[in-house]
């Protein structure tokens, strides 16, 4: 069942049990996924920069509000709301996938499975992470084993035990997000990542090829990366894909919105001038 809600300043939806909030005006739609530890209000920032332009939409993952019940989502239940959502906020035309974290992982693999229904996307900080071509320094692989295992075990243990283990990361790397809505419950994308690891299956997901236009936006302050150089060069090659770099960490929409808006809107227009 879809819902639609008025009000003065934003349209809100609801589908599957997801809000999803729709704010701005214009003919293209801009889908934007957040990832781990934040929820849709991640792109406030970005989205008073953008709306005047484009009609913007967010929801927030589920399993990530604090209200949500909390169990495992496959890679599968995750891709289906996002293809629900979809459907709900733009049912004739293709969207503009804007992604970041987890929600560049959930959205490159509906890209895969649905193409027609993605135009572009912008994809923050989150390449290739899963390709041959990664290919990291000792420290930066500690690391991500390190973080990754700790909030997988997070969420195997759950209950304040695993909601202080997860805060006490989140605060450690500075997140932005409220820690108040920051739970275990975030965490089942890392245990089903090790839970598949350890016993040899997959979970479902495809190695990320766009044919689409894309823009990468990543940061090169921070312990670890998630995109090869290849990645890079190879967007950079292509005629309406473009990768840029910023002198800030993994949250770059908070530490530079005017920045990275700007970036977004030039490509956009370039690519909306091509034949």
């Amino acid at each position: 069942m879809i819902e639609s809600i008025p009000d003065k300043s934003f349209e809100r939806l609801s589908v599957r049990d997801t809000d999803i909030f729709v704010e701005g005006h214009g003919e293209t739609t801009l889908l934007m996924v957040h990832g781990w530890p934040d929820t849709h209000r991640l792109w406030d920032g970005l989205i008073d920069q953008l709306k005047a332009d484009y009609r913007c939409a967010r929801f927030t993952l589920p399993g990530f509000g604090v209200s949500d019940p909390r169990r495992q989502r496959t890679l599968g239940e995750v891709v289906g709301v996002l293809e629900a959502v979809i459907d709900a906020v733009s049912p004739d035309r293709p969207v503009t996938l804007v992604l970041h974290d987890w929600g560049c992982f959930y959205g490159y693999q509906y890209y895969m499975k649905n193409p027609r229904r993605v135009s572009r996307i912008v994809g923050f900080d989150v390449g290739d992470v899963d390709s041959k071509e990664m290919k990291l320094p000792l420290s930066m692989i500690l690391f991500t084993l390190s973080y990754q295992l700790w909030l997988a075990g997070a969420w195997v243990i759950g209950g304040r035990t695993g909601d202080a283990m997860t805060r006490l990361f989140a605060r450690a790397i500075g997140v932005r997000a409220d820690l108040c809505l920051v739970h275990s419950g975030m965490n089942y994308g890392y245990y089903l990542k090790y839970r598949c690891a350890l016993f040899g299956k997959s979970q479902g997901d495809v190695p990320f090829d766009p044919a689409c236009p894309m823009l990468f936006l990543y940061g090169h302050r921070k312990p670890t990366m998630f995109h090869s150089n290849a990645f890079v060069e190879r967007l950079n090659r292509a005629p309406s894909s473009k990768a840029v770099g910023f002198d800030a960490g993994h949250w770059l929409m908070l530490e530079q919105p005017t920045e990275v808006a700007g970036e977004i809107r030039d490509w956009m227009r370039a690519f909306s001038a091509r034949p």
